[in-house]
Parts: structure tokens; sequence; C-alpha cells
């Protein structure tokens, strides 16, 4: 596959950016719109129709199943695209499967079979979220799966994972920001969704920058070669790499913490009535800038270095969090300024870890996948992110499945300090990374 230059790496960069704002507005509007428990006001805006549409229980288990099936669906899926065969190559076709279906399982997710709650509601929106997470993983780990295949160099990788992190914060700020301001408008949810759909037009950028050779056919041998690998011989692959696994634990590790942080500071800080969007807004919003700083320790000292320099952050910026609920109670004059000015401050503490996280969660599984190609021949990248998302989907459920609810059940205050220990237990993993990992990014000098 032809290499891209570094202009279109950027904008190649973007090409996810729709998809997962839909995912996004499935997993964290749609599915929540079913049923008007929990919504206080504007709720004839939160919700389809004003009223339940499922019955709980029932949609309960189906979206559970289709949770699970969303982490187990990976693995079949990476043999999928790296083994496909049609004259217009492998990722590009398998890029259209998976969105194609998905789109179209989106669309129908806004429309009920029946006005009031119902077994044929359930079950129709239990088979659509399946639908739309099963082609959402093939989309999307199809495309992770090319950066080997677009970057030529170490910087070239990097210039495209910080990008795609950039784009993560955008999409991001979109659904936790302006969404809501939607609904308060008095647009429907469904409208919402309606409106945010266009983006995923980014997914088609691939389909023009890739020029992928023909995988069947009479040219297709002088095309692919690399070695075929079935199923289980990517697996075997992928687990026996020492250095991806542990990469992997360390990573599930730092997850925990990150996932709490996403889905429990909302709680952590409206016991104190402090604003959430002046949180949120100070965490994303300078990622973008906060990168430029990583990216040049990276450079200079390599992304071991790099990611235990943002662990550091995110753990300090969580003790500032701590002392901003902690002190809440004992204050009395300019209370709500005080607070504000704290919790801005953890936030943008917070900012110069998110964007790290999310980059190096694409650069070192695509890193090691690279070499694997260089050495043995084989192409493991879509296994990588396959096993990936599965570490990352267990710790995720830990994180905002037991542990938020123990918190919740607990003192919500323990959160920051849980962050902080899943925090201290992955940087000191970190020090012991492979050579491999620790030593990626760092420039080359010239002769």
């Amino acid at each position: 596959m032809k290499k891209l230059s570094r202009k279109k790496l950027i904008l190649y960069g973007c090409s996810g950016m729709g998809v997962n704002m839909l995912n996004i507005i499935v997993g964290s509007y749609l599915c929540s719109a079913l049923l008007t428990g929990g919504f206080v006001e504007h709720i004839e805006s939160w919700t389809y129709l004003n009223t339940d549409l499922v019955i709980p229980a029932l949609w309960a288990a189906l979206a559970l199943g289709a949770k699970i099936l969303d982490g187990i669906i990976d693995i079949p899926f990476a043999a999928f695209t790296n083994n496909l065969k049609t004259r217009w190559g492998r990722r590009r076709p398998s890029i259209l499967i998976g969105l194609i279906p998905m789109v179209l399982a989106y669309v129908l997710f806004l429309v009920p079979l029946t006005p009031t709650a119902s077994v044929l509601n359930t079950v129709w929106f239990g088979v659509l979220l399946c639908l739309f997470y099963a082609f959402y993983t093939l989309t999307m780990l199809t495309f992770y799966a090319t950066f080997s295949e677009v970057a030529e160099t170490e910087s070239d990788l990097l210039l495209l994972s910080t990008t795609k992190s950039v784009c993560d914060v955008v999409y991001f700020s979109l659904g936790f920001a302006l969404v809501p301001v939607f609904v308060s408008m008095g647009i429907n949810i469904r409208s919402v969704a309606l409106i945010f759909l266009p983006l995923v037009l980014t997914m088609l950028i691939p389909l023009f920058l890739l020029k992928e050779e023909p995988t069947s056919g009479p040219n297709a041998a002088t095309v692919l070669k690399e070695k075929p690998l079935s199923l289980g011989k990517s697996l075997a692959i992928s687990f026996c790499n020492k250095s991806f696994i542990f990469w992997m634990f360390t990573s599930a590790i730092m997850n925990v913490g990150l996932q709490l942080f996403l889905g429990g500071i909302n709680e952590l800080f409206s016991s104190i009535e402090l604003n959430m969007t002046v949180v949120m807004a100070s965490s994303f919003a300078p990622v973008p800038f906060t990168l430029i700083l990583y990216n040049r320790i990276v450079k200079k000292y390599g992304i071991g270095v790099g990611y235990r320099y943002s662990l550091v952050l995110f753990a300090l910026g969580m003790v500032v969090m701590l002392v901003c609920h902690q002190i809440a109670p004992k204050l009395t004059e300019n209370r709500d300024l005080i607070l504000t000015l704290i919790a801005l401050f953890g936030g943008i503490m917070v900012s110069f870890a998110l964007g790290t996280f999310f980059s190096a969660a694409y650069t070192i599984p695509t890193h090691l996948a690279k070499i694997e190609y260089e050495t043995k021949g084989v192409t493991v990248s879509p296994m990588y992110f396959a096993v990936d998302g599965l570490f990352g989907g267990i710790s995720g459920g830990l994180a905002t499945g037991p542990i938020l609810v123990w918190l919740k059940q607990t003192d919500i205050a323990y959160l920051p300090l849980v962050v902080v220990v899943t925090t201290g237990a992955a940087f000191g993993m970190s020090l012991a990374f492979p050579k491999v990992i620790s030593k990626m990014g760092i420039a080359k000098k010239e002769d």
C-alpha cells in the first residue's frame, strides 16, 4: 500500500471522528432516551416520545449482551479484514461492509415500532444495538489497522496518532457539551442524532486516500507479500508478543483510572454543586496544545518518558480535584469562584494526560505490529487492536461497573484516590517498558 504524505496523514487522522461521534450518541444518549427514569428537566426532549419505550429488565439484559458482543466480535473481525480477498483490496471493502450497515442500524434505532413499552420494541432496539456495535467495530478496527500501512516512519505514525487524538477531543467535546445545549433548546434527541449523522462522511476519506492492490485474482500473488494468517495464528502471535502484552496490562490498569474519571467525575462534583461544563472544558479544550509538549518530550526522550510524565500530571490533577471536593463544605465567601478556579487548574493538569493516553493507544500497537511485519512478514495490526479492545473493555467494565458502584455506595470522594492508585501502578509498570516501547519516537539525528 502506498504511504501517505504528512499533509494527507493529518486529513487521514480525521476519518474516524464522525463514526466515533455516532457511537457516543448511541451509547450515551439514545439508549437512555428509551426510558424516562433519571430525567428531571426537558424530559420531552431527552426521550423519544416522553414515555418508556422498552421493558427495563429485558432491555438491561439485551444492552449488556450487546456490550459483551462488542468486546468478543473484535477478534473474528480482525481476522476477517486481514484475510478479505477482493479485486479492490481488503481495507476499503471492509470499511464499507462495516459503515453501511452501521449507519442503517443508527437510523433505524431512531424509529420505535410501538408508541409505548413493549417486548417488540425492546427486542427491536436490542437487535439494532447489537448490529450497530458489531459493524462499528468492523469499521474502526479496519481503520486502525491501516495506520501501519499508511505511515512510513515513527514520526509519521506519531503525527497520525496525534491528529486522531485531537479529533477524539473534538467529538468528546461535541458529544458531552453541544448535545445537551441542543436538548435544552427543545430539540428532541432523535433530531439531534440526525444533525450529527452527516459527520459519518469523514469515514469516506480512507476510500479516496488508500491505494490498495487486488487481494484476489491473477495479480494478488504479487501483491500480498505477507504470510496469510488464520484467526488462531493471529491470536497466538498477539499473545506471544511479550512487549505487546506488557503494554496491554499497563494500558488496562491506566484505563481503569481514566474511565473512572470520565464516568464518575460528574458524581464527584455534583455533590458540591460545581458546574461540570467548567471541569470538562478545562480537561479537553487544551489537549491540542498539551500534545505539542508531549510530542517534543517523545522526540527527545521516547514514549516511555512521555507516558510517565502524563501519568504524573494525571495523578496530580486528580489530587487537585480531591482538594476541591474536600474544601467545598468549609468555604463561605466567594465559594463558587474559588471552587471553579481550583477545578479549572485540576482540569488543565488532567488535559496534559488525556491526549497522551489517546495517542499512545494508537501509536504503540501500530508500532509493534509494524515490527512484526518487518521481521516475520505477517500482518497482525487488526488483531492487536482487537486484543486492545478486549483489554480495554474488561478494564472499562470494571471501572464503570463494580468499582464505581462501590464508590457511590461508600463515598464518592474516594474516586480521585482510586484513580491515583491505578495511575501509580501504571507508572510503576511503565518503568519496566521494553526498549522497543520506551525509546519509540526519538528523533533520529541526521549524519
